[in-house]
């Protein structure tokens, strides 16, 4: 159920310029329920991490850097933004390594209007509710 007064908010301020008062009810809610915008992870798994490593990069590297990968991927959750984190993962494969773009890829997923605000699935009915 979406967040009405949230969602009253998003349509009166169109902080995206998105266009809403021109729109008709199913029209704003298909707009908020498309996914076209990108969200920052606070942590990714250890799992997730390992799973992003290329394995020639990680075959060619030297075994104490391979330890440090491995105890480093162990961990429960990882904090995809924290400078020390980086810089760790560019210090073990380089910047320009193919592990590293598959984690900067990880970093971040894909989201619609409705989802990054946290209001939920939108149906024109709420959109209708919320212009009342």
């Amino acid at each position: 159920m979406a967040d009405i007064q949230l969602l009253a908010t998003e349509l009166s301020t169109d902080p995206l310029t998105r266009g809403y008062a021109g729109m008709g009810d199913e029209a704003a809610a298909d707009d908020l329920n498309t996914v076209y915008r990108t969200r920052n992870l606070s942590s990714i798994s250890g799992d997730s991490a390992f799973g992003a490593t290329n394995e020639t990069e990680f075959a060619a590297l030297i075994d104490s850097k391979k330890q440090l990968w491995l105890a480093w991927c162990g961990r429960e959750t990882i904090d995809p933004f924290q400078a020390a984190n980086v810089a760790f993962v560019q210090w073990v494969f380089g910047g320009g390594s193919a592990t590293v773009a598959a984690l900067s890829g990880l970093r971040t997923e894909q989201v619609s209007r409705a989802n990054e605000l946290g209001i939920g699935h939108v149906q024109p009915g709420n959109v209708t509710e919320a212009r009342a």
